[in-house]
């Protein structure tokens, strides 16, 4: 009878496989490719609530001047935090000699009238002419 001797020190591998990293590397790219345009812009805000409110699309589009107020009384312009005394220089800017100029003003329902009025002045003084407050229906 004869005894086997393997030599299994011969064959070792010192390189580590990656294809299985690449893989998930990349179906989690495709995840976050197919979510981001799906993401709301600006921060985070849950809308007051209204009985009949007017859809306005325009404030869906890329160019469109969004300003908005969180429940914690921030002011932002698209994703860029702003104080209140910077708005109307930085919409000014924007707007530009644009003679058509909208903005939408997306308040929380939990901030103050005080923080929404502020913005409203500072958005009115920079020279827009038509001004949109964001609302949601209410559930019934």
């Amino acid at each position: 009878m004869a005894i086997a001797v393997r030599n299994e020190g011969a064959k070792v591998n010192s390189h580590i496989n990656v294809t299985p990293m690449v893989d998930v590397m990349l179906v989690l790219l495709i995840i976050f490719m197919v979510i981001t345009p799906l993401l709301p812009p600006g921060p985070r805000v849950e809308l007051a609530r209204a009985n009949n409110p007017l859809q306005m699309t325009d404030a869906d589009r890329e160019d469109a001047l969004l300003v908005a107020i969180n429940k914690e009384g921030r002011v932002f312009l698209g994703n860029d935090q702003i104080s209140v005394a910077d708005l109307t220089p930085k919409i000014r800017e924007r707007v530009g000699a644009r003679p058509d100029t909208r903005a939408f003003v997306k308040a929380d329902a939990r901030v103050h009238y005080k923080s929404v009025v502020e913005v409203v002045d500072g958005v009115r003084s920079a020279g827009v002419t038509e001004l949109g407050l964001l609302t949601e229906a209410k559930r019934q």
